[in-house]
């Protein structure tokens, strides 16, 4: 018998765009031979399978479309940001005991706080930015936020991707606005220091043989950072394997295991760092990195000598086999 498969996409978030396109590429990649798959889009009002041309509603209390006598047994998330990379969705699948690829639900939410993650991380001995991190309603003074962080500073949703509401700020009077973009995108904005140094992107799975670290990918764009038409646009050179230093390379590729095995991750995920004189700091870990045509970590799959589909088959076994 086949797996039945949810392929799940859409979101909340401006990066619903996204999730679209990667979901096709998930589509596209199944192996048909082992798995039933069903376009399925969350937004914020209906949960719907797409089913040849006709378009069909979930049923909620059992994860199944009851016109088509369909209950699925697996999920695929593939939502960038609120509700499939926050762990909201995982927290259903989990109460609905069904398996699916991905972090838990816990790790997704912490994951997806940047500001909560990364200073967790770094009582760990991981090196981040240093951040400050703005609440709606909260008061904030710029003149101190300067003195902690300096110039210029990033500015960007705490909750947020794809570039979205970030901001490269250089004086102070930028700030308030900056804030407020972010919060636009995301509930709350988070503002991190300024690290000169060249940036790299790493991705990561487990599969039956372990915590498999990809090559690396390095980030070059004449933007003045991997903002979203660097990243999708094709604003940007993206050079998979990078062309950086091999100590620099080997204390990245260390970081990205121990972080993998020390929050007890799982499935795809992509981690980004900027290195500054060979130090790599962690800027943020993404639980569900695009896999659009445009995205890294296919890119990144095939320079490893992988495919899709025998990826995304090692993923979907582990994570549906007993535990």
């Amino acid at each position: 018998m086949k797996l039945c498969i949810a392929a799940i996409c859409g979101g909340y978030s401006s990066e619903k765009v996204i999730s679209h396109k990667s979901i096709g590429t998930i589509l596209d990649h199944l192996d048909e031979d082992l798995f039933d798959a069903y376009k399925v889009e969350i937004t914020e009002n209906s949960w719907t399978c797409f089913y040849g041309d006709q378009a069909y509603p979930i049923n909620k209390n059992n994860f199944g479309v009851d016109e088509l006598n369909i209950r699925f047994e697996f999920a695929y998330i593939m939502i960038h940001g609120t509700p499939g990379e926050d762990g909201k969705l995982q927290a259903y699948f989990d109460m609905m005991n069904i398996p699916y690829a991905g972090c838990s639900q816990m790790m997704s939410t912490l994951t997806f706080d940047k500001w909560a993650c990364n200073n967790l991380l770094s009582s760990f001995g991981i090196k981040c930015a240093l951040s400050v991190l703005v609440r709606p309603g909260e008061s904030y003074d710029t003149h101190m936020i300067v003195e902690k962080l300096g110039l210029p500073i990033f500015v960007k949703p705490n909750d947020g991707g794809s570039s979205f509401g970030v901001s490269k700020v250089r004086s102070e009077g930028e700030i308030p606005q900056a804030i407020d973009k972010a919060m636009n995108e995301g509930s709350n904005a988070i503002l991190e220091s300024f690290i000169d140094g060249y940036e790299i992107t790493i991705g990561a799975f487990k599969n039956n043989e372990g915590v498999q670290v990809l090559p690396i990918t390095q980030i070059l764009t004449d933007n003045d950072f991997f903002d979203y038409a660097a990243k999708y646009d094709g604003d940007s050179s993206e050079i998979t394997p990078a062309d950086i230093p091999e100590k620099d390379a080997e204390r990245a590729r260390k970081i990205v295991k121990e972080v993998y095995q020390l929050l007890g991750l799982d499935g795809i995920v992509r981690i980004d760092f900027i290195v500054s004189e060979g130090v790599p700091y962690l800027i943020e870990i993404n639980t569900v990195p695009g896999f659009s045509p445009a995205s890294i970590v296919p890119q990144q799959l095939r320079a490893d000598g992988r495919t899709i589909r025998e990826t995304l088959t090692e993923i979907i076994q582990l994570a549906h086999s007993p535990k």
